[in-house]
């Protein structure tokens, strides 16, 4: 049978295969910053489980926080608010794909188009939450102007704008405060967006009950979001539409996984009914144990991973775990350097670091090694060297596969300028593009042309490299025996051998 793409009509409440339209009709208890793939492929989906268990009830109004987002957002309007998420992958050994129409939006709005309306939610009594992904920079206070009537581009402007709003129509009601929960990526974002809203109001001279208000009946929760969300699938979307008999342009794709941990009370549960409804959502008193094992364990993984995956010839992060050696190489990392290193339930860093070697399997993520090497210098410096100072400090010796890793970052910056790019060559000669800031490629670029002229031996190299605080914060060369590992392994690289080389072997 012949398909004919114009046949198919676009995702709408008419589809038939919608199943929970009436949740969009329920009162709207969530101001949503943000309509772009992550909160849709993470927040929506959990507020529909709870709406779908009876236990929530409530609908979500959604804006975009720049301009640029015009278009995605009349996408929504567009599709009554609606679209299909795709959940793949493993979970606990089990292979999952599972889809859903989600319908959590009863109202799409474009503040820069209809900025009255926007502010108008703010009368909303029902209204409880905001919710934001705007990005870090979302989160940077810009002093900016305020006009009546004039739309705010920043993500802070907009809410003490919104904030002052809904304070002047109830009169400071101590019960009309809301709660933020912003999910941007930025250690204390909870505490970061409180700032700047106050730093607006002071700017703008607004009255001191208000900045009270805000201070006093406002909650503004620090978060750590866990997901990945990797969007539109648009290599599978055609024969996706087919199978379904209906177009989508917002369909969206995630992981099975997902964690959100919140710095706040358990009892905001009670409104807020992630926990009761099955969703893996931790109320904590303090969220650092939860970011120091993402950045050492999962994000480190990355970070150790990348340079000597790209070294080998290979390019996506299921390739490297895949691989016998890379596999058994981040195992053991994870397992007897990472974890050992950390000050935390060890039982509980276990299960969570094979959580992550179950989450690199999945064959629906294809996560580029190139796009995870993007400033590896600081990168390193933040998730894995802390892991290399603790282990030897506690161990009285070097923790093998951070050497290692270490090792092949070096030999992985040996590069050269080609057209305004740094170019590196693998151990098979395949090229790959470095990107960093251009005081640290340039130092390296040096380093290994002096090398490769004969003028300074490899271990001068490598003094130079762990002696620069510019790179590391501080000078490593002081760490025993740190310059000799590195030089042994990084001989074997620059021969051309493979840097798992016998690697387990006892």
């Amino acid at each position: 049978m012949n398909f004919n793409k114009s046949q198919l009509k676009g995702l709408s409440k008419d589809t038939k295969a919608v199943q929970y339209s009436h949740m969009m009709d329920f009162p709207i208890k969530v101001l949503q910053i943000g309509e772009g793939n992550f909160l849709r492929g993470f927040f929506d989906w959990m507020i529909y489980e709870c709406n779908k268990q009876g236990h929530f009830l409530g609908s979500i109004a959604v804006t975009q926080p720049r301009p640029s987002g015009k278009g995605k957002i009349e996408e929504v309007k567009r599709q009554d608010g609606l679209y299909t998420l795709m959940l793949r992958g493993f979970h606990q050994g089990e292979k999952v794909e599972h889809t859903e129409i989600i319908s959590v939006f009863s109202k799409v709005i474009d503040p820069y188009g209809e900025w009255m309306d926007f502010l108008a939610l703010s009368e909303n009594p029902a209204l409880e939450f905001v919710v934001s992904n705007t990005t870090e920079a979302g989160l940077n206070y810009q002093p900016i102007p305020l006009e009546e009537g004039i739309p705010i581009e920043s993500f802070p402007g907009k809410l003490t704008t919104f904030l002052y709003h809904r304070y002047l129509h109830f009169n400071g009601d101590a019960e009309k405060g809301l709660t933020m929960l912003p999910c941007e990526l930025l250690e204390r974002n909870g505490d970061s967006l409180k700032q700047c809203v106050l730093n607006h109001s002071r700017d703008w001279d607004l009255p001191k009950p208000f900045m009270e208000w805000v201070d006093r009946n406002n909650l503004f929760l620090n978060s750590l979001v866990d997901r990945i969300v990797t969007g539109f699938p648009a290599n599978e979307a055609e024969k996706l539409f087919a199978s379904w008999g209906y177009k989508d342009t917002l369909l969206n794709t995630a992981e099975p996984y997902h964690l959100w941990a919140i710095e706040g009370d358990p009892s905001i549960d009670e409104r807020l009914p992630l926990q009761q409804s099955g969703l893996n959502v931790r109320w904590v008193k303090d969220l650092v144990p939860y970011q120091m094992r993402k950045v050492r364990i999962l994000n480190g993984s990355h970070t150790l991973m990348a340079p000597l995956g790209i070294l080998s010839g290979l390019e996506e992060v299921k390739q490297v775990i895949d691989h016998p050696d890379f596999n058994r190489f981040l195992s053991n990392a994870i397992e007897k350097e990472i974890i050992p290193s950390l000050p935390f339930d060890q039982n509980e860093m276990m299960l969570y670091g094979e959580s992550v070697l179950e989450r690199f399997k999945n064959p629906f993520v294809h996560h580029l090694l190139a796009d995870i090497s993007l400033n590896s210098i600081s990168k390193f410096k933040v998730r894995l060297l802390p892991t290399l100072e603790e282990y030897h400090m506690a161990k009285g010796r070097l923790p093998d596969c951070i050497v290692r890793g270490f090792s092949g970052l070096i030999r992985f910056y040996k590069v050269h300028e080609l057209k305004g790019s740094y170019i590196g060559k693998s151990f098979a000669g395949k090229v790959y593009v470095v990107k960093d800031d251009i005081k640290t490629i340039e130092f390296f670029k040096e380093q290994w042309l002096g090398y490769e002229r004969g003028e300074i031996p490899l271990r001068q190299l490598i003094e130079a490299t762990i002696s620069n605080q510019y790179l590391w914060g501080k000078d490593l060369s002081g760490i025993p025996n740190l310059g000799n590992e590195l030089c042994q392994y990084l001989e074997g690289m620059i021969d051309g051998n493979y840097p798992l080389k016998g690697f387990g072997q006892s």
